[in-house]
């Protein structure tokens, strides 16, 4: 996937586990219908604390003694009614952290057999929907910017712009990075 600027290795580190940062995994489902690759997304309700209204992959905190794998799962259940036994884990993203909350992030790729049937828990997801990779690779859907957070030099930040959102932040660099992925296979 072609960019504008220098190509970096992913700027934004794994929070180091602290008093404050929380340990979270997320989706990345992907089924494939009419030739195309597509993937689950999810528009957070605007009612909850934090990341209102943002475009994320199903997923959320670990529970106690819960390891990430199981989390990523059962977050997708609770949000969007996913059936865990229909998603075969093909692998996982690189670790990253949230630049505001500083949460670490375990990002796993599941491929589905068909489209599933999504039911969006109203009480964490205004909207579940999916969108085609090759949407998110035409041109004109992806733009990168330089930032400055926290006196640190400034570092990319992704965007994907669809027709009723935009992807940003750290769904945007697992998305960017999936996007790698799959062009280079």
């Amino acid at each position: 996937m072609a960019k504008e600027g220098p190509s970096e290795p992913w700027p934004w580190p794994a929070a180091e586990p602290a008093g404050d940062s929380s340990q979270a995994a997320v989706l990345a489902a992907l089924f494939e219908e009419d030739g195309e690759a597509r993937v689950i997304l999810t528009r957070r309700a605007a009612h909850l604390r934090s990341h209102t209204g943002e475009v994320s992959f199903p997923g959320g905190r670990l529970d106690e003694d819960e390891d990430a794998l199981s989390a990523a799962l059962r977050e997708a259940t609770e949000e969007i009614g996913l059936d865990p036994s229909t998603v075969q884990i093909v692998g996982e993203l690189s670790p990253l952290a949230t630049v505001g909350s500083r949460a670490a992030i375990t990002p796993f790729v599941g491929v589905l057999l068909t489209r599933p049937e999504l039911k969006p828990n109203p009480d964490e997801v205004e909207l579940a929907f999916d969108v085609s990779l090759a949407e998110l690779m035409a041109g004109g859907v992806f733009r990168e910017e330089r930032w400055q957070w926290n006196g640190q030099p400034d570092r990319p930040m992704y965007f994907f712009d669809l027709p009723d959102d935009t992807i940003w932040g750290a769904t945007a660099r697992m998305l960017y990075e999936l996007l790698e992925l799959v062009a280079l296979t």
